[in-house]
């Protein structure tokens, strides 16, 4: 895995996802940015279900202001702070090694992009997520939540305060796209 572009362009990181870890794909991940451009710099950003932490990593690298990290494998945060040293990244991100919903709980920020990857098959996650974002203010004004998930797997088109703006689907793999409405 590499980073795509901004600060750390084309940086390895290092180390292999541990069993049960699916990375994003670095096509998947490019397309994802140039999609976002230029609205990730100084964005709150939260890296949900966030494996080895590339998607966050690369949020860093295209100057978001502040990263959360949510994942619950101890394995895989420990890869993410690897990477982070590695990159002389010392601030700036926040990495909480507990369940995306927990987290969620957890965190008081408003997220200007959420992107949210659980496992494929988790779909208690799915809809949790899409509860927790679509009756409260954990979106910003603007703010955007984006579930990476199969291709063979339909999300809703509403949540809540939330409405699918965009779906895109590459290989296996698909996004969905939310925005928030305001307040719930």
């Amino acid at each position: 895995m590499r980073i795509i572009a901004g600060k750390f362009k084309s940086r390895h990181l290092k180390g292999t996802p541990p069993a049960g870890i699916r990375p994003t794909s670095d096509k998947l991940r490019e397309t994802l940015f140039n999609i976002l451009g230029a609205r990730v710099e100084g964005a709150t950003f939260l890296d949900g279900c966030a494996g080895v932490g590339a998607i966050g990593i690369e949020a860093i690298s295209r100057g978001a202001a502040s990263v959360y990290f949510i994942e619950q494998s101890r394995k895989a945060c420990q890869m993410i702070r690897e990477n982070l040293k590695a990159l002389e990244i010392d601030d700036g991100f926040k990495i909480l090694e507990m369940d995306l919903i927990k987290g969620l709980n957890i965190v008081e920020a408003a997220f200007d992009i959420a992107f949210i990857d659980p496992p494929y098959e988790r779909d208690d996650l799915y809809e949790a997520a899409q509860e927790r974002f679509g009756s409260t203010t954990r979106l910003a004004p603007q703010g955007l939540l984006i579930m990476e998930h199969s291709k063979r797997k339909n999300l809703p088109d509403s949540a809540g305060t939330l409405r699918k703006i965009r779906s895109l689907v590459q290989g296996d793999a698909a996004l969905a796209f939310y925005s928030g409405l305001g307040e719930p």
